[in-house]
């Protein structure tokens, strides 16, 4: 029996359920994640935070590993902070500028 394949939607899903704590959105549409890597069973996401000063600098890459590593079929889940490209707002997706009243 094959094994489930894990694929680049089913990880976003479960990126866009963990919101960042001081800004009503998910970070997937906040623009935090810049990479998604799928590798047999193990995931590797590149992602930053709105600042170095973060309040969830500690709690929200644990979060991510959490959710991805929820989904069938994932066995490891790795979470890189970066923060070169810095994050800024012109990263939101259109749904999260209308979501925060952007134009």
């Amino acid at each position: 029996m094959d094994e489930p394949k894990i694929t680049r939607e089913q990880i976003v899903d479960a990126l866009k359920t963990v919101y960042d704590p001081e800004i009503p959105v998910d970070i997937y549409e906040l623009g935090l994640i810049y990479d998604i890597k799928i590798k047999d069973k193990k995931v590797f996401i590149l992602m930053t935070l709105t600042t170095p000063n973060c309040p969830s600098a500690q709690s929200l890459p644990m979060e991510v590993k959490d959710r991805v590593s929820r989904v069938p079929g994932v066995e490891d889940a790795d979470v890189e902070i970066v923060w070169d490209p810095p994050w800024g707002m012109e990263m939101m997706s259109e749904e999260a500028r209308l979501e925060l009243g952007y134009f």
